[in-house]
């Protein structure tokens, strides 16, 4: 792991997980998925555009609000349908439409989990199952938050057999979309768990989770997974990371123990120790 600036000594005492490329690569593709059919969608109203820029420009936004609902980055579609003088479709609307054309792609996934045909491992980020055991055995709460529709991320969760890490603490997206976020997620388990700062820690391969927990002075994990079955760091979200503002980044959970004793350190740990 990677050490980026001083953490107080503390104990944790809750730690919030992102589920999409933290835990889960199930949806592995997903932004290239997006992106595609927000480019054919803008290219529809502004045919005179370069569709490579449009894609540029696409996925530029599309990173910046990784984490939050899916619902924002329809409604960032929606400005932008406006700015080329168009009208655009109920964000909603752009929601189901993107969400069946992700389903078409990895329904290949879903479908072999349930049937057998793959086994959950195999759609985990690497080391991530023992990694969850080991801060259940600590007893510290564990919570899952994520973007993606609640009732899928409950299935994903399921099939991946993680869901026995979080009962009754996985959250996620609603067509209600003001009534979560990652954000209110974290405020309410401040207010019900009585944290502090560095009591609590957040792990997250996106900007949303990592700023939110900045926010309320926790300790930002970043996973700079790769989501193509290949071990090692995934350099670009590794930058993302860092300049969200990360503490600690580990490239997936394999080699992530070390992290274990640092949940209950005596010491700060500093930039003097910067890499383990």
């Amino acid at each position: 792991m990677e050490v980026l600036r001083p953490i107080p000594a503390g104990e944790t005492k809750a730690i919030l997980f992102d589920f999409d490329g933290t835990i889960s690569l199930l949806r592995a593709g997903w932004q290239q998925i997006m992106v595609d059919f927000m480019v054919e969608v803008l290219v529809e109203v502004a045919p005179h555009e370069d569709p490579s820029k449009l894609s540029k420009s696409t996925l530029e936004f599309v990173t910046e609000l990784t984490g939050k609902q899916t619902i924002y980055q329809m409604f960032r579609l929606c400005d932008e349908v406006r700015k080329r003088g168009g009208e655009p479709m109920d964000p909603l609307s752009y929601k189901h439409r993107y969400h069946e054309l992700l389903m078409d792609a990895i329904r290949y996934r879903i479908e072999g989990l349930r049937s057998g045909r793959y086994q959950a491992g195999d759609w985990r980020v690497r080391g991530v199952a023992g990694f969850l055991e080991k801060l259940q055995d600590k007893g510290i709460p564990l919570y899952l938050g994520s973007g993606t529709d609640q009732e899928f991320v409950l299935e994903e969760a399921k099939l991946l057999d993680v869901d026995r890490f979080f009962p009754e603490r996985i959250f996620g997206a609603l067509d209600e979309y003001t009534q979560f976020s990652k954000r209110m997620l974290i405020t309410q388990m401040f207010s019900q768990l009585e944290l502090r700062g560095t009591e609590f820690m957040a792990f997250g391969d996106g900007y949303v989770e990592i700023r939110d927990t900045k926010r309320v002075g926790g300790v930002a994990i970043g996973v700079a997974s790769r989501e193509d079955g290949e071990i090692g760091w995934d350099k670009w979200k590794r930058r993302r990371l860092v300049s969200a503002g990360a503490d600690i980044l580990i490239p997936d959970f394999g080699d992530a123990f070390p992290l274990l004793d640092f949940l209950h350190r005596p010491e700060p740990v500093g930039l003097e120790n910067s890499q383990s």
